[in-house]
This record gives structure tokens, sequence and C-alpha cells, in this order.
């Protein structure tokens, strides 16, 4: 079958929402103030308080997700503390040592289906206090979570506020990954609101690059007074833009009309849709992942074939003669897309 070649290895190969750039355009030639204190920045502090119900937090935009995690956990922990995460948590497994280089070891413990839960959290972190040498261990000084995981599954509301009032009790914060939140928000599944999310955590980002901006996260802190200076840290890691504007006005279009807590939509119902087509042909999945990211099982002999006409992500061994690829699709794929793919794979 000739055709050209689909792209499903990740979710922020396209540009960005019409929305952003038509508004791009139309203040193109417009001078305001740098490093976000313009209308455009400030517009858009207000529209991220208003959809997380917190109307005192504080709002700041950074370009990219390794720089929003590498600068925002250096700025809460201490010399001697480091970050608990989930073994396949993106600042452990795909973010080049970023938490490491900074200083900070990453300290992981075994997931199920990408999730850490409340009691394994707090029973390493009771461990870690009843050692009577742990004066000589790195100091866990903050807990890392991604919503949704990399493995595109979802905390429910109870989970995460299981583990929030663990991180509580420990009196360790909690932060929270959300670079592809949009479509965490999107599925049918979620049932944890941005309001939930500045509630329990202590820290938590919301995601643009993949979400529809052309760049940007912003990083929403609840109680402004948790991290000291954090405008200075962010210069000091070289994360703060000059032309500031561009960050903010991207995201006072996303949180414009509620647009980013329904971008993700189409991408979770196509996602879906993959899935249940693929489950028909007898095709075996690692497991349901609710968001936009499916994770195959192929024959390792598939590879190549599969590589010359589908872009994918290749993503773990799963056996000997078998491995785990992903497709993910964004707020941007087509159905026309998705229907090739299942075609290509039924074939």
């Amino acid at each position: 079958m000739t055709q050209c070649k689909l792209y499903f290895a990740s979710d922020y190969m396209e540009g960005a929402h019409p929305n952003i750039l038509r508004r791009l355009v139309e203040t193109n030639l417009e001078h305001t103030t740098g490093y976000g204190c313009d209308e455009f920045t400030l517009s858009a502090k207000e529209r991220v308080r208003k959809a997380c119900a917190c109307p005192d937090a504080a709002v700041h935009f950074l370009v990219g997700g390794t720089q929003t995690n590498a600068t925002t956990i250096a700025a809460i922990l201490r010399s001697y503390q480091g970050v608990v995460s989930v073994d396949s948590g993106h600042v452990t497994a795909h973010e080049a040592g970023a938490i490491e280089y900074c200083g900070h070891k990453v300290l992981t413990l075994p997931g199920k289906t990408g999730k850490l839960a409340a009691d394994q959290i707090g029973a390493y972190l009771e461990a870690f206090h009843a050692d009577g040498k742990r004066e000589h261990s790195v100091m866990p000084g903050i807990v890392y979570l991604s919503q949704p995981t990399e493995y595109g599954t979802l905390y429910s509301l109870a989970e995460l506020t299981a583990i929030s009032e663990t991180c509580r009790r420990f009196r360790i914060p909690l932060y929270v990954d959300g670079a592809r939140l949009a479509y965490a928000l999107a599925s049918p599944e979620n049932d944890a609101s941005l309001a939930d999310l500045a509630r329990l955590c202590d820290a938590f980002y919301i995601g643009g690059t993949k979400c529809g901006a052309f760049c940007g996260e912003a990083v929403v802190v609840p109680d402004p007074e948790f991290i000291a200076h954090f405008f200075t840290i962010i210069k000091q890691h070289g994360a703060l833009m000059a032309k500031g504007r561009f960050l903010g006005l991207q995201f006072d279009e996303l949180f414009k009309d509620d647009l980013y807590m329904h971008i993700g939509e189409s991408a979770v119902r196509y996602a879906g849709l993959i899935q249940s087509e693929l489950q028909k042909i007898g095709r075996r999945f690692l497991f349901h992942s609710p968001t936009n990211q499916t994770f195959l099982i192929v024959d390792d002999s598939e590879l190549a074939p599969l590589a010359e006409n589908v872009e994918f992500g290749f993503w773990e061994k799963y056996d000997e003669t078998r491995s785990v690829i992903r497709f993910a699709t964004s707020w941007a794929t087509t159905l026309q897309d998705v229907e090739a793919l299942i075609a290509l794979m039924k074939e």
C-alpha cells in the first residue's frame, strides 16, 4: 500500500493551536514589558488561578518540561535532599540526569502501571526516619508524581488524596508533573480537577508544550510563600524568558473559554479507538491507558517493517522476542491518520 508516513511517535511534534497562532500574529508588533510582566502574562496568570480555584497562587511560565522539573525541584530541595519518584518517572527515565546535574539524587520506588501508592510512600519514609544511620543517606525531600503517568495511566482523586495526606504527615512536599495534564483532564476516567491539584499539591505544573502550545509550562504554587524568590531562581537556571509575553500569551489563549479543559478530548478518543480496534484483531497491550498513549506489544520482527510506514516510540523490551512500542495521539491528530494506522496494523 502506498501512503505517506504516519506520525505517532510523540504528542509535541505539531506547531500550536490556531487560536494561539492568530493571537501571536495579531500582537506581533506590540511593545510590552519583558520577563513576564506584560499584560498578556498577567491575564494568563489570572485565568490559571481561576481554573485552579486558587486566587492567591503564584504562577510562573517556563519554556519546557525538563527545565521546569529541574528548576522547581532544585528550588524546593536542600542540598542534602533527593526526589522520591516511581522508577518509570520522567525525572529519572527521560531527562538526561537533569535532576542529578542540579545536585540531587532521584530516589526510585517500583511502580505499578506507572504509579506509586500512598502506603508504599509512607513505608519508605517511615523506614528512612527509623534508620539510625539516616544522616549518611540522601534524605527524601520531595515526592514527585506525574498526571498522567509515563504510561498514560491516571491517579484517581482518592489516590492523590491519600498520597497528599501521607506527604503532609511526613512533612514532605508533593510535586506533580503535568506535562500531559490536558489529556488527563479530557479522559472520561479522570476524576481529579485542577482545583484538586491546587488543594493537594505544594507545587505542580500545567503542560503547554504537549497540549497545544508552541512551548511553555505553567508552574502553580498554591502558597506563594512556599518557594522564596522563585522568580530569581528561575533566572539563575537560565529558565527566564526575556520575551515572556510569548509564553503568557499562549496560556492566555489556552485558558480562554476553557480551551485547555477540552483540547485533549480528540486525542483521548482517538487513542481509545486505536486500542479498541486493535484488540478486535487480537493485538495485546502492556495495560490499559485511558489517556492519549497506547503501549502495544509487538514481535521484534515487526519493528523494521512497521517503521517504514509509521513513526512510533520504542518503549522497552517485553521479553526476548517482543518489544513494547508507543503510539501517541495529540490535540492535532486527525481521524484520517488514526484510521490509516488501524488499517495498516490490520494488514
